[in-house]
């Protein structure tokens, strides 16, 4: 048997996607044997509905020998930290593994194991604020959607999870594996850790009215022009200072702070899309020079914008646009 061994930790009310996904990615990756431990041998119901069959109890497996440990998530992992004999076996099996690894909400079960103390983590960002309530010992940081504090990781809800079993293959076989892995199952556009689980256009709250929808209409319609708040104020039929004090209000972020998001965006779109050079996108994506875009793409990503483009496209290249992009944020 391979030495990379992989345990995942299951319980009843999992999310499904939490499981799969992961371990759809390490099985592509042709090099890793992987198990399936809950309370009990047997069927384990998903919050879904959808039955997984442990392989495993905690009273029939040897935590030895486990390589990587990966706890999922789900509503049911409230119960299960509660469960006595699956977090003393949570906490013998990260004793000995080379790594410890948690997707959406499993970082509570890590966290009851003691696991986490003093490490910065992510999880879900619903759960962000409970999380940080009933563990102050752990630094918990929800914008990326995974992190590495030495040999624990962390990921952030559902889809994230094959995020953070591509970045695990990678630092396993590498990245022309992962890759490989990431093309064969259509993810090549392969989101580096410290991308933001929160999309402008997702996440951000609507407007709700119509001076500061044609304000943030502008913006969205073309994001390297100007965009400065006198200009924004002449969309919005408003004053400088009074669409300051709407757009804050009705969207939760000044006026600039929103146009770098989307300029951001943008940007990620072009790197990934064609072969434009970075100077060029920077200039038409409104931060002038490749160095104002490299400060930028550091300061919210963690990468450079030459790292994000390598990191999403896939190695052959031609495949690389065909993609949708429905997994971007």
């Amino acid at each position: 048997m391979t030495d990379r061994r992989i345990v995942f930790v299951a319980f009843d009310g999992f999310q499904p996607l939490d499981l799969t996904g992961p371990h759809e990615v390490f099985h592509s990756a042709g090099e890793y044997a992987c198990e399936v431990v809950a309370t009990r041998a047997g069927p384990v119901r998903s919050v879904s509905g959808l039955v997984m069959q442990a392989t495993h109890g905690v009273a029939d497996l040897d935590p030895a020998g486990t390589d990587t440990l990966v706890v999922v998530g789900g509503q049911g992992v409230d119960r299960a930290r509660e469960d006595g004999a699956l977090v003393a076996w949570v906490a013998a099996a990260a004793a000995g593994a080379r790594r410890v690894a948690s997707v959406c909400s499993g970082v509570f079960l890590l966290a009851a194991a003691g696991l986490l103390d003093g490490r910065r983590v992510t999880t879900h960002w619903a759960r962000e604020e409970q999380l940080a309530r009933e563990h102050p010992e752990v630094r918990v940081d929800c914008d990326p959607i995974f992190v590495r504090d030495g040999r624990v990781w962390t990921s952030a809800g559902v889809t994230a999870g094959m995020d953070l079993a591509l970045a695990l293959v990678e630092d396993d076989l590498g990245r022309d594996v992962a890759h490989e892995v990431a093309r064969r199952l259509v993810l090549f556009l392969r989101r580096p850790g410290g991308q933001s689980q929160f999309s402008v256009a997702l996440w951000s709250r609507q407007p709700s009215t119509d001076p500061v929808r044609a304000a943030v209409t502008a913006i969205h319609s073309d994001p390297g022009a100007r965009h400065d708040i006198a200009g924004l104020a002449a969309h919005a039929g408003l004053s400088p200072r009074h669409l300051q004090r709407r757009f804050t209000a009705e969207l939760g972020s000044p006026p600039a702070a929103y146009v770098e998001r989307v300029r951001v965006e943008a940007a990620q779109r072009a790197l990934t899309d064609g072969d434009e050079p970075v100077e060029a996108i920077a200039r038409r994506c409104g931060f002038a020079t490749a160095e104002t875009l490299r400060r930028t793409f550091h300061r919210r990503l963690g990468v450079a914008p030459s790292d994000y483009r390598a990191r999403f496209r896939s190695a052959a290249g031609p495949l690389a646009g065909s993609a949708e992009e429905g997994r971007s944020v």
